[in-house]
């Protein structure tokens, strides 16, 4: 559901919001709506930030890292448990392990977010998976 909000907005941050909207293809509003959802996200999850991906849309990521939902597919799919698969986790990206927690948390309150994002992922390899195996097969 929408419901229509009044804001005013100071002259220069409705002049950026507005060039950023014209450079991004994008309505002011919606804008306004995506950055305003992004940036309680991030209040509410410290670490956690977000950036445009080619193949995934705009996607959440530790900031300055890898994206929460390579984590949250790397975490599920190790065999350790508790702390161990927390840190086990934290080495394969190279992170300390509490942003593998950060990640967590954003898992925890925007699952199935993440979820979509991992099918999305593991379909996405499947099929250049099965592309590259068709490209070797033609040099046999």
């Amino acid at each position: 559901m929408v419901r229509p909000t009044s804001l005013r907005l100071p002259d220069p941050v409705k002049d950026r919001l507005d060039r950023r909207a014209a450079s991004g293809h994008e309505k002011p509003s919606s804008l306004a709506v995506r950055l305003i959802d992004e940036g309680l996200r991030m209040d509410d999850h410290p670490g956690v930030s977000f950036h445009d991906s080619a193949a995934h849309g705009r996607v959440a990521c530790l900031a300055g890292g890898p994206d929460v939902a390579e984590v949250i597919d790397v975490l599920t799919g190790l065999d350790a448990q508790g702390e161990d698969r927390i840190v086990e986790t934290a080495t394969w990206f190279g992170i300390h392990p509490s942003r593998v927690r950060a990640a967590m948390g954003y898992y925890a309150a925007f699952r199935d977010e993440i979820d979509l994002q991992i099918h999305l992922r593991r379909r996405e390899a499947a099929e250049l998976r099965g592309r590259y195996e068709v490209e070797q097969a033609l040099l046999e």
